[in-house]
Formats: structure tokens, sequence, C-alpha cells
């Protein structure tokens, strides 16, 4: 079975509702958008007819904002209207995230869905990105996440929630990725995971039946667990469980040019 295309799922009128909420936000809160994108199952590329919108977004503020004695908040967060969630994080908590690294930022710069798009300083952001040590904070990003969501959701269900059963299979998706290509970022959304590793061709098929049935039902939408696919949960979970016991983060000497890039980007030269 071939793999469904990734669809993006985003109106042009929601895309522009979304959009317009962005520039409110830039003129109310005094700030600068540096990129604005969808995070969620509709950027992961398994939404469900009733899927929420995640806008997520990093910002910057006028340099003497930064020069203040009272530390400032370094979120903004829109209350939740209907199934629009917009929230982001001011690009001096990125960067300082970045350094670890946090994967959740890594795959906002690898979404496939963009509401706004600094070329110039993206650029910039995700050349560091590929320079910072992701692979043991994904495995332990990945594996926790995944394990977590498991236990609490699926280990002692027949009957599971699609959406559930989505949040856990792209994480051992993710950690797969990370066995065969250590060097490089996980992509974002499913397709694109599943198009990067080895897996057989049975899993693939279970894989995009699922899809086909969570893109059909509601958030609440219920199926019996797959053997197959609960079989390549188990095993990935069982391989980062065992290479987490003595992984450690490989932390670059990157400091100095986060500083500089945080600089440059507060001052406008991205």
């Amino acid at each position: 079975m071939t793999t469904i295309a990734f669809n993006p799922s985003i109106s042009p009128a929601m895309h522009d509702t979304i959009l317009n909420q962005l520039r409110q936000i830039e003129t109310r809160e005094n700030v600068r958008i540096l990129f604005a994108i969808e995070s969620g199952s509709r950027a992961w590329g398994f939404p469900s007819p009733d899927s929420d919108y995640d806008a997520r977004f990093v910002y910057a503020r006028p340099r003497d904002w930064y020069l203040s004695l009272e530390p400032g908040r370094d979120v903004i967060e829109l209350p939740i209207d209907g199934d629009l969630d917009i929230n982001g994080w001011d690009i001096k908590k990125a960067l300082n995230l970045l350094l670890k690294p946090n994967p959740v930022l890594l795959e906002w710069l690898s979404s496939p869905i963009r509401y706004m798009w600094d070329e110039t300083t993206c650029a910039r952001l995700k050349g560091f990105a590929e320079r910072v040590a992701h692979g043991p904070a994904c495995v332990h990003h990945y594996f926790n996440l995944g394990e977590s969501l498991l236990n609490r959701h699926i280990a002692p269900k027949d009957q599971v929630n699609l959406k559930k059963y989505f949040y856990i299979v792209r994480p051992a998706m993710a950690l797969r990725w990370v066995r065969m290509h250590a060097d490089i970022i996980p992509p974002m959304n499913f397709q694109e995971l599943l198009a990067g590793i080895d897996v057989s061709a049975e899993l693939t098929d279970a894989l995009n039946e699922l899809l086909i049935a969570k893109s059909q039902s509601k958030e609440v939408g219920l199926a019996p667990r797959v053997g197959v696919i609960d079989a390549f949960i188990e095993a990935e979970f069982d391989w980062a469980r065992e290479v987490s016991k003595g992984l450690k983060s490989e932390r670059r000497n990157l400091r100095d040019e986060a500083d500089g890039l945080f600089r440059d980007i507060v001052e406008g030269s991205g």
C-alpha cells in the first residue's frame, strides 16, 4: 500500500484567521514574530476531521526590553478559542532550549505548515539547530513521551483512541529514525518519518489503514489495537530503554554562537 500523501488540511479562511491573530499579537505586544507554524496532528500528518489548530511561534522584542532590570515574561499565550490554540516563546527562551537541545523546538523549525517565516532568520536558526548534538536528547524525549502515553492510554486496553495511538506511534517512528539517521533531525510529520525508516510492508500497510481510519473519525474515535503496530512500538521503546541507561548528552560549545545569533536577531539583522 502506498503511503497516504501529506495533506496540510488548513483552509484558506482558517489560515487567514490565524495570520490575523498573529499580526494582532505583533501590534499588541510590540514584538516581531520570527516564525509561526502549525504543530499538533495537522502538521504531524494525521488530523481528524475535528482536530484543533495548534499555532506556535517564536518572537523577538525590542532591544531595550532585554536590558531591563526586571525580567519579563518569556511566553505569549492566548486563551484557547474554540478549536484555535495559539502561543509562542521569546527568542531568548527558544535559543536556550535549543542549546539543550529541546526536540519540541526542533520540530517547530521543521513543521510543513508555516503561517509566518522570516527566511533569513530561520535559515540561521535551522543551521544552528543542525549543529546541536540532538541524538541523545531525541532518544530521551521521544521514549519518555511515548512510554508515558502508552502506559496512560493504551497498555491496559483492547480498544484504543486513534488519536492517542498515533501519539505513541510517532515517537516510536522518531526513535527508529534516530537509530538509522543519527546525524539528521527527525522530521515532524508521519509521512516523512515513514518514508525515511526501514519497516516491513505489513507494518506500512497497517499504519496506512490506521491513518485512513483516523482521517475519517472524530478525535474520540476508537479502534482495536493492531498486533504489528504494537510490536513495532514495543521494539523501539525496548531499544530506547536499554540505550538510555548509558546515554549521555553531548554538549557542544555553542554558547558564544548562540549569543551572537541572539544579538543579531534582537538588533534586527537576523
